[in-house]
């Protein structure tokens, strides 16, 4: 379980692809506190630390973590959003975030509102019906609140400290994002929809 509380932004120093997955090597400063079969959220995938080696871990990313998510498409040299499974016991800052992606959305529009930057992101109906103006979003790992919701997509409102901590500072139209819609709505979705019908 994680909070959507971005906590170091790491490196991709290795990307190895082959026809059963792709394991990602990651630089990140977090690896002090991390162990050995832990989990840690990379733009908000949940992944399991397989090897860590001084300032660097390595974690898999099966054919079902590729197809639902962007890491696909992550690249040597780019960065990611980083967060390390919650303590029981900690101040949830954020919402609950599984570090299980729904899938993904495309930045459609960024825009200046005063200090804040908006962005507004695409994504499938079938996502949309989970998402609620004033409601929670995980947008690449990021706890964010929705400002507005329609049809084709929603917006955010980021605020300078998130633009300066994560990899959204540097979105620009057309960038694939991870989505994790809140778990809530989905619970609710099902328990609700067994006794309409």
């Amino acid at each position: 379980m994680f909070t959507g509380l971005v906590e170091d932004l790491g490196t991709v120093v290795a990307r190895d692809a082959t026809d059963d997955g792709a394991r990602l090597t990651v630089r990140t400063r977090l690896t002090a506190e991390l162990g050995l079969g832990d989990s840690i959220a990379v733009n908000g995938c949940c992944l399991t630390a397989t090897t860590i080696d001084g300032d660097v871990f390595t974690a898999d990313a099966m054919h079902e973590t590729l197809r639902r998510t962007s890491l696909g498409a992550v690249e040597v040299g780019g960065t990611v959003n980083l967060e390390l499974a919650m303590k029981a016991g900690a101040r949830l800052g954020g919402h609950l975030v599984q570090g299980h992606v729904d899938g993904t959305g495309t930045v459609a529009a960024v825009r200046e509102d005063g200090f804040a930057r908006v962005v507004t992101v695409a994504a499938a109906p079938e996502l949309l019906r989970y998402v609620v103006e004033k409601g929670s979003v995980c947008v690449d790992g990021v706890s964010l609140t929705v400002a507005r919701v329609d049809d084709d997509g929603f917006d955010v409102s980021l605020i300078p400290e998130t633009l300066e901590r994560t990899t959204l500072g540097a979105a620009a139209p057309d960038r694939i994002v991870n989505l994790e819609v809140d778990i809530v709505a989905k619970y609710v979705e099902k328990l609700v929809g067994a006794h309409v019908r």
